[in-house]
């Protein structure tokens, strides 16, 4: 799990209420967060890998480079991974080591290694969590900017210098304030504290209130882009509407399962802080629900790493295809809405079309006009091999035996 209580209690002197939690039932709690972040990871992985069916649909055309959306979904589960990697490690060493933990609250302890390992799989752990909000943060700006203003640049480099510097900047001005002036003699008091703690949830927070303002003005932006390609606003742009929003409230759904019960937790410990005494009968409650929300948290915030990929991708099944042949015909099979606009490049292809009406509804308009100036938008169903959610914006102009020769393709992939 990643809570800044588990660096807390690095910390020889450390307060009584990270004390209360980390050392109540901890061969239980690492046993059940080694197990949660075991099978998150190995799931995780498992829903990643190149599949031998459901990504042929368009192997006749050159597939075009991934958008800067679908390698942020890619990155946001790979973070997920290190994270859980980082827990499994860090459970394991716990669980076959159990003298560990009471050599760290030795003060003044010649052995530092048990107070190396405890920051810096902490540190490991939180850095990688904390890179994965601030991709999800990225990826709602991304889809947003795209929609909204129809653009094909793929900004990922900037993404990446944003993502990478401030959980990197804010995970060493935390700890640093925290671990002052030394791991083994840790200053006391809440103002040393708090910075930790703030530079830890604000990315969490951030996503839990972000996100769902830019993916609520992403799906209007996408209802209007619906509504103006032919004028009307028919069963099948309401449907794929529907599909979007689906999507988004997926992602959102996942969040805040994994993550809530770490905000409640935080609250309760650090009103349990603030008393004279933890142990006081007036506080239980409070004492009982903290520990019940500490173990939903070692449960809980490992299972993102596959929780994430259903949301993303759907259940993609274990028909898993690693020969190299078969992974250069994978299609990237993740919200991709950064497309960039190229000549020579078919607007149709490198779509696919969850409607089989879709198709025709686009060839008889491309008839009707002679030219497309398309904004072509679809969404694939829950049950199909990739759930995605694909915006490719192009201007190009198109000659109508050119156009109705790639949807009769088209056509005929989806139906085998």
């Amino acid at each position: 799990m990643a809570s800044p209580r588990l660096e807390t209690f690095c910390c020889p002197n450390r307060d009584a209420a990270s004390e209360f939690v980390v050392t109540f039932q901890p061969t239980l709690f690492g046993a059940l967060s080694l197990g949660s972040a075991s099978l998150s990871l190995m799931f995780a992985i498992l829903q990643i890998l190149p599949k031998r069916k459901g990504y042929r649909r368009l192997g006749q055309y050159p597939l075009p480079r991934p958008a800067s959306s679908s390698r942020i979904l890619l990155i946001v589960s790979v973070c997920d991974i290190l994270g859980c990697a980082g827990i499994i490690v860090r459970s394991s060493v716990w669980l076959g080591l159990p003298n560990i933990i009471k050599e760290i609250s030795v003060t003044n302890n010649t052995d530092v290694w048990p107070e190396v390992f405890c920051v810096g799989s902490a540190l490991w752990i939180q850095l990688f969590f904390s890179a994965s909000f601030w991709w999800t943060f990225c990826y709602a700006v991304d889809v947003f900017l795209v929609v909204k203003t129809s653009a094909g640049i793929s900004t990922i480099i900037l993404y990446h210098m944003i993502t990478w510097g401030l959980a990197v900047l804010l995970c060493v001005e935390g700890v640093a304030m925290l671990y002052y002036p030394s791991i083994s003699d840790c200053e006391q008091g809440l103002e040393h504290a708090i910075p930790h703690y703030v530079t830890t949830y604000a990315p969490m927070l951030l996503v839990l209130v972000a996100n769902p303002i830019f993916f609520s003005r992403t799906i209007s932006a996408v209802t209007s882009l619906l509504k103006g390609r032919q004028g009307i606003y028919t069963e099948n742009e309401r449907r794929l509407a529907n599909e979007i929003t689906i999507r988004f409230f997926k992602i959102m759904l996942v969040f805040f399962i994994c993550w809530v019960p770490n905000i409640i937790n935080e609250c309760l410990l650090f009103y349990l802080e603030v008393q004279a005494d933890i142990n006081d009968n007036r506080f239980r409650n409070i004492r009982n629900a903290a520990l019940i929300t500490w173990f939903i948290m070692g449960i809980l915030n490992p299972m993102q790493a596959f929780l994430n990929t259903l949301a993303f991708h759907g259940w993609t099944g274990f028909d898993v295809d690693l020969s190299l042949q078969r992974r250069r015909e994978l299609a990237w099979d993740s919200v991709s809405t950064s497309a960039p606009n190229t000549v020579g490049h078919n607007p149709m292809v490198g779509t696919t079309l969850l409607y089989q009406s879709h198709i025709q509804e686009a060839k008889k308009s491309l008839m009707g006009n002679g030219q497309h100036n398309s904004d072509a938008i679809s969404v694939l169903s829950e049950g199909s091999e990739s759930s995605t959610v694909e915006i490719h914006i192009s201007g190009e102009l198109r000659d109508y035996e050119d156009v109705d020769a790639d949807g009769e393709s088209l056509e005929n992939s989806v139906k085998h």
